[in-house]
């Protein structure tokens, strides 16, 4: 199963993943700060587990479900208004 995921392919989702950390950093309902930070935090454990399982113990099995977790810790947020966004190429959220 290793083989599956590549090296490019695991690239260009941690790049994909850190561009909607970035995005969501900075766009927390203000009203449910609390939430949302929550949520932020789960993603970005799930984020930093994937590049250790990656860079430590060299799992891209392991790193690759990490970084769908912490993806999809975000579009959630996104989706229930955690962080007002209006990118549906990082998100499920409507432009």
């Amino acid at each position: 199963m290793n083989n599956l995921i590549t090296t490019e392919k695991l690239q260009k989702y941690f790049s994909v993943t850190k561009k909607a950390l970035d995005k969501a950093e900075t766009a927390f309902d203000l009203s449910r700060t609390k939430e949302a930070a929550d949520f932020f935090d789960m993603a970005s454990c799930y984020y930093q587990d994937a590049h250790y399982f990656y860079e430590i113990k060299d799992n891209a099995v392991l790193a690759f479900a990490a970084l769908n977790y912490a993806h999809g810790w975000l579009d959630a947020g996104a989706r229930i208004g955690l962080f007002k966004v209006k990118d549906s190429k990082l998100f499920t959220v409507d432009d």
